[in-house]
């Protein structure tokens, strides 16, 4: 009677903690299937028919979108990967550079470097774009890619990460046998760190893509050139001529709709990465 009685309580907990779980994924999810109903209506259905009603005209609206000032989109869309990509991939790689350095080497002024990352890691990315715009403005780079790919290179909060990361996964005793065995402190890192902090930077990789990919601020502050910009600006100024060309607005859902796809297949393609890492650690458990 007593397991019966100390039973229920657990099942009410899991009963619980399952619920607020789906009604976070339904919070979640709601406005990705909105954009996916609205892509799928006409200029004219879109704001007259009920809002979760589908409708037949995607394709349709694929077709404008592309057609929009000779593919001007998907211009767009290479830009937002290179910007995200390229500065996703340098951010990362600083970021474990800089996290395995915290974590495993003594010197002068660790402490304050560490608390100065805490600090860059609680300031919000748009208080620093009208500095760094002033600061590239300086440099005659407003206005070009370097504009956007510059700043994305350093993100405290992956070198936090990496720092923890580091910490946890790569063992003093693998350093100092490394060093033993003859290899440099570059080998090391290339050939004994990095594998070791592989889910991690795959981690921070994510983590600094998506911010990357969803940047509006910065690019909408140095970028001039319609043809130089991410995705967000590029849909902004579609929003901006729906109020006098109301057709912009199913381009502008249904370009909405394209863009997160890669978002979805990234972390799609990437997901492995921990469940290999979880499978290897329940077998060493």
């Amino acid at each position: 009677m007593a397991l019966v009685a100390s039973a229920r309580p657990r099942q009410g907990r899991s009963v619980l903690a399952t619920t607020l779980l789906l009604l976070g994924a339904a919070y979640c999810l709601l406005p990705v299937l909105w954009v996916l109903i609205a892509s799928s209506k006409s200029a004219g259905e879109l704001f007259s028919t009920f809002t979760l009603a589908p409708s037949t005209h995607l394709w349709d609206n694929l077709v404008g979108l592309d057609d929009y000032r000779d593919g001007l989109y998907w211009r767009w869309m290479a830009n937002t990967a290179l910007y995200a990509g390229v500065g996703a991939a340098v951010s990362t790689f600083v970021s474990a550079m800089a996290g395995y350095a915290l974590a495993k080497f003594e010197f002068r002024g660790k402490s304050l470097v560490f608390n100065l990352i805490l600090a860059g890691v609680l300031v919000p990315g748009v208080l620093l774009a009208i500095p760094q715009y002033l600061l590239l403005a300086k440099a005659g780079m407003t206005n070009t890619y370097w504009a956007v790919l510059l700043p994305s290179f350093i993100s405290p909060y992956g070198i936090y990460l990496a720092r923890i990361f580091a910490a946890a996964s790569v063992p003093s005793e693998i350093l100092e046998a490394s060093r033993i065995d003859g290899a440099g402190d570059w080998r090391t890192f290339t050939r004994v760190v990095l594998p070791m902090m592989r889910t991690g930077l795959v981690t921070v990789f994510l983590f600094q893509f998506v911010a990357v990919w969803n940047n509006f601020m910065l690019p909408y502050i140095m970028l001039g050139d319609d043809r130089l910009y991410p995705i967000t600006v590029g849909l902004n100024g579609l929003l901006n001529q729906g109020a006098n060309q109301p057709a912009m607005y199913t381009a502008v859902v249904t370009g909405a709709l394209v863009s997160i796809v890669p978002l979805i297949a990234l972390f799609l393609a990437l997901q492995r990465y921990w469940q290999v890492d979880l499978a290897a650690g329940g077998v060493k458990a």
